[in-house]
Protein backbone atom coordinates (compact mmCIF):
# COMPACT_ATOMS: atom_id res chain seq x y z
CA UNK A 1 0.00 0.00 0.00
CA UNK A 2 2.87 2.39 0.78
CA UNK A 3 3.80 2.47 -2.93
CA UNK A 4 0.31 3.59 -3.94
CA UNK A 5 -0.55 6.09 -1.23
CA UNK A 6 0.57 9.67 -1.72
CA UNK A 7 0.91 11.17 1.73
CA UNK A 8 0.50 14.67 0.34
CA UNK A 9 -2.89 13.79 -1.17
CA UNK A 10 -4.10 12.30 2.10
CA UNK A 11 -2.76 15.26 4.07
CA UNK A 12 -4.56 17.74 1.82
CA UNK A 13 -7.84 15.81 2.00
CA UNK A 14 -7.69 15.43 5.78
CA UNK A 15 -6.37 18.92 6.44
CA UNK A 16 -3.32 17.72 8.38
CA UNK A 17 0.43 17.45 7.82
CA UNK A 18 2.11 14.59 5.97
CA UNK A 19 3.89 13.72 9.22
CA UNK A 20 0.53 13.26 10.93
CA UNK A 21 -0.69 11.05 8.08
CA UNK A 22 2.43 8.94 8.44
CA UNK A 23 1.87 8.52 12.18
CA UNK A 24 -1.73 7.40 11.61
CA UNK A 25 -0.79 4.91 8.87
CA UNK A 26 1.91 3.46 11.12
CA UNK A 27 -0.49 3.05 14.01
CA UNK A 28 1.21 5.52 16.33
CA UNK A 29 -0.79 6.35 19.45
CA UNK A 30 0.20 10.01 19.81
CA UNK A 31 -2.56 11.22 17.45
CA UNK A 32 -5.88 12.71 18.56
CA UNK A 33 -8.86 10.49 17.76
CA UNK A 34 -10.58 13.20 15.65
CA UNK A 35 -7.41 13.59 13.60
CA UNK A 36 -7.05 9.84 13.19
CA UNK A 37 -10.64 9.59 11.95
CA UNK A 38 -10.04 12.45 9.48
CA UNK A 39 -7.10 10.57 7.97
CA UNK A 40 -9.09 7.33 7.79
CA UNK A 41 -11.95 9.15 6.04
CA UNK A 42 -9.44 10.61 3.59
CA UNK A 43 -8.23 7.09 2.81
CA UNK A 44 -11.80 6.03 2.08
CA UNK A 45 -12.68 9.12 0.03
CA UNK A 46 -9.58 8.83 -2.14
CA UNK A 47 -10.22 5.16 -2.82
CA UNK A 48 -7.33 3.67 -0.86
CA UNK A 49 -7.71 0.40 1.01
CA UNK A 50 -7.12 0.74 4.71
CA UNK A 51 -4.12 -1.17 6.07
CA UNK A 52 -5.17 -4.33 7.90
CA UNK A 53 -4.10 -2.98 11.27
CA UNK A 54 -6.31 0.11 10.82
CA UNK A 55 -9.52 -1.74 9.94
CA UNK A 56 -12.22 -1.64 12.57
CA UNK A 57 -13.27 -4.93 14.07
CA UNK A 58 -17.03 -5.32 13.77
CA UNK A 59 -19.03 -5.70 16.95
CA UNK A 60 -21.72 -7.43 14.90
CA UNK A 61 -24.22 -6.92 12.09
CA UNK A 62 -27.09 -4.44 11.93
CA UNK A 63 -29.82 -4.93 9.36
CA UNK A 64 -30.82 -1.87 7.32
CA UNK A 65 -34.04 -2.02 5.32
CA UNK A 66 -35.22 0.70 2.90
CA UNK A 67 -38.23 0.56 0.55
CA UNK A 68 -36.40 1.44 -2.69
CA UNK A 69 -33.35 3.12 -4.20
CA UNK A 70 -34.82 5.01 -7.17
CA UNK A 71 -35.71 7.93 -4.90
CA UNK A 72 -32.33 9.53 -4.13
CA UNK A 73 -33.25 10.31 -0.52
CA UNK A 74 -33.00 6.61 0.36
CA UNK A 75 -29.40 6.12 -0.83
CA UNK A 76 -28.64 9.24 1.18
CA UNK A 77 -30.07 7.58 4.29
CA UNK A 78 -28.18 4.38 3.53
CA UNK A 79 -24.91 6.30 3.28
CA UNK A 80 -25.29 8.14 6.58
CA UNK A 81 -26.72 5.18 8.49
CA UNK A 82 -23.98 2.86 7.23
CA UNK A 83 -21.28 5.39 8.08
CA UNK A 84 -22.58 5.76 11.63
CA UNK A 85 -22.88 1.99 12.09
CA UNK A 86 -19.29 1.51 11.00
CA UNK A 87 -18.16 4.36 13.24
CA UNK A 88 -19.76 2.65 16.21
CA UNK A 89 -18.17 -0.68 15.34
CA UNK A 90 -21.00 -2.46 13.53
CA UNK A 91 -21.29 -3.73 9.97
CA UNK A 92 -24.46 -2.85 8.01
CA UNK A 93 -26.36 -5.62 6.25
CA UNK A 94 -28.50 -3.93 3.62
CA UNK A 95 -31.79 -4.94 2.03
CA UNK A 96 -34.22 -3.13 -0.25
CA UNK A 97 -37.61 -3.88 -1.73
CA UNK A 98 -38.54 -3.57 -5.39
CA UNK A 99 -41.60 -4.15 -7.55
CA UNK A 100 -42.59 -7.83 -7.71
CA UNK A 101 -39.54 -8.61 -5.58
CA UNK A 102 -38.64 -8.89 -1.92
CA UNK A 103 -41.18 -7.85 0.69
CA UNK A 104 -40.23 -6.29 4.00
CA UNK A 105 -41.11 -9.53 5.79
CA UNK A 106 -38.92 -11.66 3.52
CA UNK A 107 -36.05 -9.20 3.89
CA UNK A 108 -36.33 -9.31 7.68
CA UNK A 109 -36.38 -13.11 7.59
CA UNK A 110 -33.27 -13.27 5.41
CA UNK A 111 -31.39 -10.64 7.40
CA UNK A 112 -32.30 -12.20 10.73
CA UNK A 113 -30.90 -15.53 9.51
CA UNK A 114 -27.48 -13.85 9.39
CA UNK A 115 -27.51 -13.25 13.13
CA UNK A 116 -27.92 -9.47 13.16
CA UNK A 117 -27.81 -7.65 16.48
CA UNK A 118 -30.56 -5.20 15.53
CA UNK A 119 -32.56 -3.61 12.73
CA UNK A 120 -33.22 -0.16 11.23
CA UNK A 121 -36.39 0.37 9.18
CA UNK A 122 -36.51 3.44 6.92
CA UNK A 123 -39.98 4.48 5.66
CA UNK A 124 -41.18 0.89 5.91
CA UNK A 125 -44.51 -0.73 6.71
CA UNK A 126 -44.32 0.88 10.13
CA UNK A 127 -45.32 4.11 8.36
CA UNK A 128 -48.38 2.48 6.76
CA UNK A 129 -51.23 3.07 9.19
CA UNK A 130 -53.28 0.31 7.51
CA UNK A 131 -50.56 -2.36 7.79
CA UNK A 132 -50.62 -5.15 10.36
CA UNK A 133 -48.11 -4.26 13.09
CA UNK A 134 -47.86 -7.81 14.45
CA UNK A 135 -44.61 -8.27 12.49
CA UNK A 136 -43.01 -5.63 14.71
CA UNK A 137 -44.55 -7.05 17.87
CA UNK A 138 -42.97 -10.39 16.97
CA UNK A 139 -39.56 -8.70 16.92
CA UNK A 140 -40.25 -7.12 20.30
CA UNK A 141 -41.40 -10.46 21.73
CA UNK A 142 -38.20 -12.07 20.45
CA UNK A 143 -36.12 -9.29 22.03
CA UNK A 144 -34.76 -8.03 18.71
CA UNK A 145 -33.77 -4.37 19.10
CA UNK A 146 -34.94 -2.11 16.27
CA UNK A 147 -35.66 1.52 15.46
CA UNK A 148 -37.82 3.15 12.80
CA UNK A 149 -37.20 6.25 10.70
CA UNK A 150 -39.84 8.56 9.17
CA UNK A 151 -43.04 6.88 10.19
CA UNK A 152 -44.01 7.13 13.86
CA UNK A 153 -46.70 4.61 14.69
CA UNK A 154 -48.36 4.64 18.11
CA UNK A 155 -49.03 0.89 17.79
CA UNK A 156 -45.30 0.04 17.65
CA UNK A 157 -43.34 0.18 20.91
CA UNK A 158 -40.01 1.19 19.40
CA UNK A 159 -38.02 4.43 19.02
CA UNK A 160 -38.84 6.46 15.93
CA UNK A 161 -36.77 9.26 14.42
CA UNK A 162 -38.57 11.51 11.96
CA UNK A 163 -38.47 14.87 10.27
CA UNK A 164 -40.99 17.29 11.76
CA UNK A 165 -43.40 17.09 8.85
CA UNK A 166 -45.86 19.63 10.25
CA UNK A 167 -43.11 22.22 10.61
CA UNK A 168 -41.92 21.47 7.07
CA UNK A 169 -45.33 22.30 5.60
CA UNK A 170 -45.66 25.38 7.79
CA UNK A 171 -42.36 26.74 6.45
CA UNK A 172 -43.35 26.00 2.83
CA UNK A 173 -46.78 27.61 3.19
CA UNK A 174 -45.42 30.74 4.87
CA UNK A 175 -42.91 31.15 2.06
CA UNK A 176 -45.51 30.90 -0.68
CA UNK A 177 -48.07 33.07 1.10
CA UNK A 178 -45.33 35.64 1.63
CA UNK A 179 -44.79 35.65 -2.14
CA UNK A 180 -48.44 36.52 -2.65
CA UNK A 181 -49.80 33.11 -3.66
CA UNK A 182 -53.43 32.56 -2.71
CA UNK A 183 -54.14 29.34 -4.60
CA UNK A 184 -51.60 26.82 -3.32
CA UNK A 185 -51.88 23.21 -4.46
CA UNK A 186 -50.70 20.29 -2.36
CA UNK A 187 -49.44 17.05 -3.95
CA UNK A 188 -49.15 14.25 -1.40
CA UNK A 189 -48.26 10.61 -1.38
CA UNK A 190 -50.82 8.01 -0.30
CA UNK A 191 -52.47 9.25 2.89
CA UNK A 192 -52.32 5.83 4.51
CA UNK A 193 -48.68 6.64 5.29
CA UNK A 194 -48.27 8.64 8.49
CA UNK A 195 -45.79 11.23 7.10
CA UNK A 196 -48.13 12.01 4.17
CA UNK A 197 -51.11 12.22 6.50
CA UNK A 198 -49.31 14.55 8.90
CA UNK A 199 -48.22 16.82 6.05
CA UNK A 200 -51.73 16.93 4.58
CA UNK A 201 -53.39 17.70 7.91
CA UNK A 202 -50.97 20.57 8.50
CA UNK A 203 -51.56 21.87 4.97
CA UNK A 204 -55.31 22.02 5.66
CA UNK A 205 -54.64 23.91 8.90
CA UNK A 206 -52.35 26.36 7.12
CA UNK A 207 -54.89 27.09 4.39
CA UNK A 208 -57.50 27.79 7.06
CA UNK A 209 -55.15 30.00 9.08
CA UNK A 210 -53.17 31.78 6.37
CA UNK A 211 -55.64 31.83 3.45
CA UNK A 212 -59.11 31.92 5.03
CA UNK A 213 -60.72 33.02 1.76
CA UNK A 214 -59.19 30.14 -0.22
CA UNK A 215 -60.05 26.47 -0.49
CA UNK A 216 -57.59 23.56 -0.27
CA UNK A 217 -56.33 22.15 -3.57
CA UNK A 218 -55.10 18.59 -3.06
CA UNK A 219 -54.11 15.63 -5.18
CA UNK A 220 -53.07 12.26 -3.74
CA UNK A 221 -50.65 10.26 -5.87
CA UNK A 222 -47.62 7.96 -5.85
CA UNK A 223 -44.09 9.01 -4.84
CA UNK A 224 -42.92 9.00 -8.47
CA UNK A 225 -42.17 11.39 -11.32
CA UNK A 226 -45.26 10.10 -13.12
CA UNK A 227 -47.36 10.68 -10.01
CA UNK A 228 -46.15 14.27 -9.92
CA UNK A 229 -47.10 14.78 -13.55
CA UNK A 230 -50.64 13.49 -13.06
CA UNK A 231 -51.18 15.52 -9.90
CA UNK A 232 -49.77 18.67 -11.49
CA UNK A 233 -52.59 18.61 -14.02
CA UNK A 234 -55.15 18.02 -11.27
CA UNK A 235 -54.11 20.98 -9.12
CA UNK A 236 -53.42 23.35 -12.02
CA UNK A 237 -56.90 22.66 -13.39
CA UNK A 238 -58.17 23.99 -10.05
CA UNK A 239 -56.25 27.24 -10.45
CA UNK A 240 -53.13 26.67 -8.38
CA UNK A 241 -50.35 29.21 -8.88
CA UNK A 242 -47.97 27.34 -6.56
CA UNK A 243 -47.56 23.66 -5.69
CA UNK A 244 -46.06 21.95 -2.66
CA UNK A 245 -44.92 18.39 -3.37
CA UNK A 246 -44.12 15.92 -0.60
CA UNK A 247 -41.03 14.56 -2.35
CA UNK A 248 -38.43 15.98 -4.72
CA UNK A 249 -39.19 13.21 -7.22
CA UNK A 250 -42.83 14.26 -7.39
CA UNK A 251 -41.70 17.89 -7.78
CA UNK A 252 -39.66 16.89 -10.84
CA UNK A 253 -42.81 15.41 -12.34
CA UNK A 254 -44.80 18.57 -11.73
CA UNK A 255 -42.06 20.67 -13.31
CA UNK A 256 -41.97 18.42 -16.36
CA UNK A 257 -45.74 18.70 -16.82
CA UNK A 258 -45.67 22.49 -16.49
CA UNK A 259 -42.92 22.83 -19.10
CA UNK A 260 -44.70 20.40 -21.43
CA UNK A 261 -47.75 22.69 -21.26
CA UNK A 262 -45.69 25.65 -22.48
CA UNK A 263 -45.49 27.32 -19.07
CA UNK A 264 -42.46 28.25 -16.99
CA UNK A 265 -41.25 27.61 -13.46
CA UNK A 266 -41.34 29.84 -11.46
CA UNK A 267 -42.72 32.60 -13.73
CA UNK A 268 -46.10 30.86 -14.14
CA UNK A 269 -46.09 28.33 -11.29
CA UNK A 270 -43.93 28.11 -8.17
CA UNK A 271 -42.82 24.66 -6.98
CA UNK A 272 -41.55 23.41 -3.60
CA UNK A 273 -40.26 19.88 -3.10
CA UNK A 274 -39.41 17.86 -0.01
CA UNK A 275 -36.16 16.04 0.94
CA UNK A 276 -33.41 18.15 -0.69
CA UNK A 277 -31.83 15.07 -2.21
CA UNK A 278 -28.33 15.45 -3.63
CA UNK A 279 -28.98 16.66 -7.19
CA UNK A 280 -31.69 19.24 -6.46
CA UNK A 281 -29.31 22.25 -6.32
CA UNK A 282 -28.06 21.39 -9.83
CA UNK A 283 -31.39 21.45 -11.64
CA UNK A 284 -32.24 24.33 -13.92
CA UNK A 285 -34.06 26.01 -12.30
CA UNK A 286 -32.69 24.74 -8.98
CA UNK A 287 -35.45 23.33 -6.79
CA UNK A 288 -36.72 25.13 -3.71
CA UNK A 289 -37.28 22.32 -1.24
CA UNK A 290 -37.51 21.35 2.41
CA UNK A 291 -34.32 19.67 3.57
CA UNK A 292 -34.55 16.60 5.74
CA UNK A 293 -31.77 16.49 8.38
CA UNK A 294 -30.68 13.05 7.19
CA UNK A 295 -27.35 12.96 8.96
CA UNK A 296 -28.75 14.01 12.34
CA UNK A 297 -31.60 11.50 12.09
CA UNK A 298 -29.21 8.71 11.09
CA UNK A 299 -26.73 9.37 13.88
CA UNK A 300 -29.43 9.55 16.54
CA UNK A 301 -31.16 6.40 15.28
CA UNK A 302 -27.97 4.32 15.22
CA UNK A 303 -26.79 5.61 18.60
CA UNK A 304 -30.11 4.66 20.18
CA UNK A 305 -30.13 1.25 18.50
CA UNK A 306 -26.59 0.46 19.66
CA UNK A 307 -27.63 1.45 23.18
CA UNK A 308 -30.53 -0.99 22.99
CA UNK A 309 -28.27 -3.70 21.59
CA UNK A 310 -25.96 -3.22 24.57
CA UNK A 311 -29.02 -3.33 26.84
CA UNK A 312 -28.41 0.12 28.23
CA UNK A 313 -31.47 1.57 29.97
CA UNK A 314 -33.67 3.50 27.52
CA UNK A 315 -37.31 4.08 26.75
CA UNK A 316 -39.38 4.11 23.61
CA UNK A 317 -38.98 7.60 22.18
CA UNK A 318 -40.54 9.55 19.34
CA UNK A 319 -37.95 12.09 18.26
CA UNK A 320 -38.58 14.73 15.60
CA UNK A 321 -35.93 16.79 13.82
CA UNK A 322 -36.39 20.31 12.50
CA UNK A 323 -36.30 20.60 8.70
CA UNK A 324 -34.97 23.58 6.76
CA UNK A 325 -36.63 25.33 3.83
CA UNK A 326 -33.95 25.83 1.18
CA UNK A 327 -35.05 28.63 -1.14
CA UNK A 328 -33.61 28.35 -4.64
CA UNK A 329 -35.05 29.19 -8.06
CA UNK A 330 -38.43 27.46 -8.40
CA UNK A 331 -40.43 29.93 -6.27
CA UNK A 332 -41.25 33.53 -7.17
CA UNK A 333 -43.92 36.16 -6.46
CA UNK A 334 -47.38 35.28 -7.72
CA UNK A 335 -48.46 36.85 -10.99
CA UNK A 336 -50.79 39.77 -10.53
CA UNK A 337 -54.21 39.22 -12.11
CA UNK A 338 -57.33 41.29 -12.41
CA UNK A 339 -58.87 39.42 -9.49
CA UNK A 340 -55.78 39.83 -7.28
Amino acid sequence: MAERVRLSDLAQQAGVSTATVSRVLNGKSEVAEDTRQAVLRALDLLGYERPEKLRARSGGLIGLIVPELTNPIFPQFVQHLSTEMLRQGYTPLFGTQFAAGSTEDSLVEGIMSQGVAGLVFVSGLHADLTANTQRYQDLIDNRVPFVTINGANAKIDAPDFSTDDADAITQAMRHLVGLGHKRIGFVSGPLRFSPAQTKFERYLECVKQMLPDSAPIHSETLFTVEGGQVSAKAVLDQGATAIICTSDIMALGTMRYIVDQGMSVPEDVSIIGFDDSAMMPFLSPALTTVRQPVRAISEAAVTTLVSRIKQAPNEMTLTTFKPELVVRETTAPAKQTASS
